[in-house]
């Protein structure tokens, strides 16, 4: 064998290796256990090494990586803010329309404050000389909802499957975001739903929009929402969300405790239930 095809072998066998000693770094720090604090700081604080196109979605979100020196973690950024006194999608239509990067911000906090812990952490933060929403990428993404139903499972555990559904379902009601669709389902490797891209959520209807699609809910979950008062939003929400759009959120929050302390007169505690 020549000097020259040894050495380009070699090259070869040391860039392998270089890269998958990498790879195995970076998963093994991906896998740190963080506090939120820990999280919320890595978000606002570390430096972008490297930014590309985010997939998915239509507000031109951008999938960067961060670093600080000593954890490496992916992050989704958002900076749209759009407003729109007629917004035509179709057929339908919809009265002052807004698509901004706030409310990712708003649904963590609000998930947070209620006890749902499978809403993406979202900081804002000036990505490029803008305002944006940096978000948490989920690890260990297995498929979305697309994925899933294409592949027509709902995995081993259908109850657990249908729970989480449920969930999303009040969450969205809370939240009225009329946006849910497959892309932004993420199911990981567990089997357990998170929930992203919340930029079209939030609006100023004071009214459930499927209440009939409500049956089950989580024990925490209706907690949260009981112990929920338009001082913890504000406090939590800061202004991510107007005031207008606070004073929403509570009215939803009220119709939805009613809705199940109705069912749970009517039918027991057999609808809550415990992940």
């Amino acid at each position: 064998m020549g000097i020259i095809k040894r050495s380009l072998i070699l090259a070869i066998v040391i860039i392998a290796s270089t890269e998958f000693a990498a790879a195995q770094q970076t998963t093994a720090v991906a896998k740190l256990s963080l506090a939120p604090e820990e999280m919320e700081a890595f978000l606002l604080k570390a430096t972008v090494t490297n930014s590309r196109d985010a997939g998915k979605g239509v507000t031109g979100s951008t999938r960067v990586t961060l670093s600080d020196g000593r954890l490496t973690h992916d992050a989704q950024v958002q900076a749209i803010d759009q407003y729109k006194s007629i917004f035509q999608a179709g057929k339908a239509s919809e009265v002052n329309f807004r698509d901004t990067y706030r409310y990712n911000i708003a649904g963590y906090r609000l998930a947070r404050l209620i006890g749902l812990t499978r809403v993406p952490m979202s900081v804002e933060r000036d990505i490029d000389g803008k305002r944006a929403a940096v978000t948490w990428w989920i690890d260990d993404v297995m498929m979305d909802e697309d994925g899933r139903t294409k592949k027509k499972t709902v995995g081993p555990d259908a109850l657990r499957f249908a729970r989480h559904i449920q969930v999303m379902k009040i969450w969205d009601e809370l939240i009225q975001n009329k946006d849910r669709n497959r892309g932004n389902m993420l199911w990981t490797s567990d089997w357990t739903l998170w929930l992203i891209d919340h930029t079209r959520a939030f609006r100023l209807e004071k009214k459930l929009q499927n209440p009939s699609d409500l049956t089950l809910c989580e024990r925490g979950l209706l907690d949260g929402l009981r112990k929920l008062t338009p001082e913890s939003l504000g406090k939590a929400v800061g202004d991510s969300l107007t005031p207008p759009e606070q004073e929403a959120v509570m009215a939803r929050r009220d119709l939805l405790v009613q809705h199940y302390e109705d069912r749970l007169a009517k039918l027991g505690d057999g609808i809550l239930f415990t992940f």
